[in-house]
């Protein structure tokens, strides 16, 4: 499957922890990339300087749905779903003197 023309959503809505050129800590979700040009395309596809995440994310047709909508909407789900749980907050205890 190719990406749909003017669409950029697996650019937008999910985070990328690792640098990206003009971004060195990443993007968070629903940002888009530094990287999209004015036709909502990767400026770095082909490039070796893409991100990992970037070049292994393929699109499909469930992930793309029908629109540049609902390919938002699956990528952003997706994103909530694989958030990392927080971490156990300790136990407050009160001491008697």
């Amino acid at each position: 499957m190719d990406c749909r023309p003017g669409c950029g959503a697996c650019c937008t809505a999910p985070s990328i922890s690792s640098p990206i050129p003009g971004m060195p800590d990443g993007k968070p979700a629903g940002v888009p990339c530094v990287q999209l040009d004015e036709q909502l395309r990767c400026r770095l596809f082909g490039q070796p300087e893409r991100p990992e995440v970037c070049r292994s994310l393929h699109p499909h047709a469930q992930m793309c749905g029908d629109s540049r909508q609902e390919a938002e909407a699956y990528l952003l789900r997706l994103e909530q779903l694989t958030l990392p749980a927080d971490p156990p907050t300790p136990a407050r205890t009160a001491h008697k003197a």
